[in-house]
């Protein structure tokens, strides 16, 4: 069998170890071949390949990014895209699919599994939002790495008595300002699934400055005020109709100063959370989904996504994963704002 593999959407700590998972025991164990894909779903779109053996994952283990590139490319907004896809699929004697990415990337997959591609999606985002997974790799790594940037800025806020505003990434789900807010000791966090109340905001700040310790606030970019929505950047829509988001730190950091009369400043930790080595838990996480998806492809388990359980790793069907959000439960939200302030 000749499998093809590619990585789609932001990149993201963790994707190296899939890749080399899936080709080492599927060379190993089922003597498969490979066939890497260029730039996500660009790559079978327009035929472009790369080798993907097991020489080519040699020492990409602890490498960030993905070796394979990456795009935002969506086949189904191309004319012709599914049946392009398909015929070069043949062209190049590819019986089946692994896709690695989040909710844009499965779901083209979800949709060329019903025009009778062979596919087999493995789940990745740092954000943490797919269904029917308890976590996705890259996630940890992002929280590790905002939750440093908050221990650091903590110094820096008690040095000069500042309001520290950390802008963290989270378009409609606030996985990760929950984690490293908490872990960090923030006394703020503020995600999308509820819309603040920004003179509660600066009730907490004030409350932390009479205790004569400067105040950290995390927000997702995705978090929008009671009154208002959330920031952007342009009203421009990429291929799978996402705007920019962006500017929420930089606005509460505004009005945080106009209404308390503290200096306050923004961070914004940006593509620094997706980038550079992975942590080892997103390397094991990683490496055991690449070792369950081509098991599935082996089986012929078409049309599924490896998925974290508990301990264990199932698969679940694609559809599953993509229909809805895995979204920060507000009670578990409410658990956290005890240590607001």
């Amino acid at each position: 069998m000749r499998v093809g593999v590619l990585t789609g959407g932001g990149d993201c700590p963790g994707l190296n170890a899939v890749i080399r998972a899936v080709v080492r025991k599927g060379v190993q164990q089922y003597g498969y071949e490979f066939v890497g894909f260029r730039d996500g779903w660009r790559g079978p779109l327009e035929g472009l390949t790369r080798t993907l053996d097991v020489k080519a994952v040699r020492g990409i283990l602890p490498r960030g990014g993905t070796i394979l590139g990456s795009s935002r490319t969506n086949p189904i907004k191309v004319e012709g895209g599914v049946e392009r896809i398909k015929e070069n699929l043949a062209n190049l004697g590819v019986d089946a699919l692994v896709a690695i990415g989040g909710e844009d990337t499965l779901g083209v997959a979800t949709a060329l599994h019903t025009h009778g591609v062979q596919v087999v999606g493995v789940p990745k985002t740092i954000d943490n939002d797919l269904n029917n997974t308890d976590y996705t790799f890259g996630f940890d790594t992002a929280v590790t790495i905002a939750t440093e940037a908050i221990d650091r800025l903590h110094t820096t806020a008690e040095s000069h008595h500042r309001v520290l505003i950390v802008e963290v990434m989270g378009r409609h789900a606030g996985w990760i300002a929950l984690h490293s807010g908490m872990a960090g000791g923030a006394n703020v966090i503020l995600i999308p699934e509820e819309k603040y109340d920004i003179e509660q905001v600066c009730a907490w700040v004030e409350s932390r400055f009479k205790s004569e310790y400067a105040p950290i606030v995390v927000v997702s970019e995705g978090a929008a005020p009671k009154e208002g929505d959330e920031i952007l950047v342009n009203q421009e829509l990429d291929s799978f109709g996402h705007v920019r988001l962006g500017g929420v730190g930089e606005r509460l950091a505004q009005e945080i100063e106009k209404r308390t009369g503290k200096e306050s400043r923004t961070t914004v930790l940006g593509h620094v959370q997706r980038g550079g080595t992975p942590t080892p838990r997103d390397r094991w996480l990683a490496t055991r989904f690449g070792l369950h998806a081509i098991d599935a492809v082996h089986a012929g388990d078409w049309g599924k996504m490896v998925a974290l359980q508990g301990t264990d790793i199932v698969r679940v069907p694609l559809s599953s994963a993509t229909t809805e959000l895995k979204t920060v439960p507000l009670d578990l939200y409410e658990e956290a704002k005890v240590l607001f302030g």
